[in-house]
């Protein structure tokens, strides 16, 4: 394959690349718009038949409520029905497509953290404005992504309505497909004579089946807050089983999301936190690592996901291991497949929207050949030095693309430097701002944080900055007919 990471062939001319996106939820959508600004010819792949990716609710769950067995019917949706964002639209949506409310449309959600349906509806909005449903090909599921000759890449895939497949020859292949379809369970001593049920929060959508239950819920993230304090309106008790707490022969100071769950908990007579979970029992006890014990119905694992490529062949150059997608320069490239392999949305603990339009940008220009990646060599050994900086400073492997700062998220180092590569504006002021504040709200208000607030300053400069930006590009618009 010719090296295009040299700055003297990106300085001599541009190239138009056709490319295979695959997946049409939030990463594949603006990657999609960011490679046809850009002069590319692209096919979009989409398994389902509407656009959204994740956002797209259904009230279906796998067979398998836990998520393991290889056969199970697969669904690809996590999203559960009381779901509201739990960043504000201000700082969540694409940069020059601001998530702003609209209230003249009718059946709109005009909350400042609206619904999951209200993400859906933006999502299919920026589609529409930029055309991109054209460029996709729904319910066409990529069955395999491999080489050819000529540093091409060969996609198969087949349609739902067809048994046949069809093989195609791309310049570049840019993998969009999430990763909250492959679930991540706790291992627990002593599980498989456990008499209870095990569900996974990817298979979770009411509370209902939980009435009158007692709930062991595993977790400590968003998904976890929210489920549990779903649960627990129904719920006989709720038992939050987290690794961050102490277990009582360890004095530990609260991280940021162990003080959260301490604030939420705050105003429930029947929800409790607890430790990591030693054992369990066949008499249904579950026994922690802090000495408590409960006798419990279910356990809910708000555990997270595992990075999953099953169509994708790179001949082993590209791996996942315990959770780590590699090698990736700066989670996107891998070296010795650069440019014309590449992933969007691999970090997480991140603004994703914005974060999906910065690699985007990055990539899309980079196969144009008018930005220029480092050496082979420099990327790899960039890689090798992030790895060994995640180890110093005590990160597990599977937690390699977390990019949270501080145990708040913000992303101001990665998504800066994306910003520099691809010459766009350091994120504004107000932004920042935005993220510490709800950062801090979320401890303070954890219960209430999406409908209480104190940064409505904040909000009214985000509204000018939008009005800007639209303004923006209108005239951009005009000087490009003119």
């Amino acid at each position: 394959m010719a090296d295009a990471s040299s700055a003297e062939s990106a300085a001599t001319h541009t190239l138009s690349r056709h490319v295979a996106v695959i997946g049409a939820g939030a990463s594949g959508l603006v990657a999609a718009r960011e490679l046809r600004r850009e002069g590319h010819s692209i096919v979009v792949f989409e398994r389902g038949d509407q656009l959204g990716g994740t956002w797209v609710y259904t009230p279906e769950v796998e067979s398998d409520p836990i998520g393991l067995h290889p056969n199970r019917t697969i669904v690809h949706s996590s999203i559960y029905q009381s779901l509201r964002t739990n960043l504000p639209r201000e700082i969540m949506g694409f940069r020059d497509y601001p998530f702003a409310v609209k209230e003249e449309d009718e059946g709109r959600d005009p909350r400042r953290f609206p619904g999951h349906r209200e993400v859906l509806m933006y999502l299919d909005d920026f589609a529409g404005e930029f055309g991109i449903s054209e460029m996709v090909r729904f319910e066409t599921e990529v069955v395999f992504v491999g080489l050819v000759e000529g540093g091409k890449w060969m996609v198969r895939s087949k349609r739902k309505t067809s048994d046949e497949g069809l093989e195609e020859i791309y310049d570049a292949v840019v993998v969009c497909c999430g990763h909250y379809t492959k679930p991540r369970v706790a291992e627990i001593p002593g599980i498989t004579t456990w008499k209870g049920k095990q569900i996974h929060s990817h298979n979770y959508r009411t509370p209902e089946p939980f009435r009158d239950q007692v709930i062991i819920l595993i977790g400590r993230a968003a998904s976890a807050l929210d489920i549990s304090r779903d649960i627990a309106g129904v719920a006989k008790e709720v038992h939050i089983s987290s690794r961050s707490v102490a277990s009582g022969t360890t004095e530990k100071k609260p991280d940021f999301a162990t003080m959260r769950l301490n604030g939420m908990i705050n105003g429930y007579d029947n929800m409790w936190l607890h430790s990591q979970i030693k054992s369990v029992h066949e008499d249904g006890r579950v026994v922690f690592t802090d000495g408590s014990v409960v006798v419990a119905d279910t356990i809910l694992h708000c555990t997270g996901y595992k990075y999953h490529f099953p169509f994708l062949d790179t001949n082993g150059i590209v791996t996942v291991d315990d959770n780590r997608v590699g090698p990736l320069f700066k989670h996107v490239f891998p070296p010795a497949l650069a440019p014309s392999l590449s992933f969007v949305g691999v970090p997480w603990r991140t603004i994703p929207f914005p974060n999906f339009e910065l690699q985007s940008k990055w990539i899309a220009g980079v196969l144009s050949n008018r930005i220029a990646l480092p050496s082979k060599q420099e990327m790899i050994e960039d890689v090798r030095a992030f790895y060994s900086s995640v180890e110093a400073a005590g990160k597990p492997k599977r937690h390699t693309h977390d990019i949270s700062d501080s145990q708040l998220i913000l992303q101001g180092e990665y998504a800066g430097w994306l910003a520099a590569q691809c010459g766009c504006r350091i994120a504004e002021e107000w932004r920042e701002q935005m993220i510490l504040t709800v950062a801090k709200n979320w401890i303070v208000r954890p219960r209430t944080y999406q409908d209480e607030w104190d940064d409505n300053h904040l909000v009214l400069q985000a509204y000018e900055a939008f009005r800007n930006e639209v303004s923006l590009q209108k005239k951009k618009y005009e000087w490009r007919l003119s």
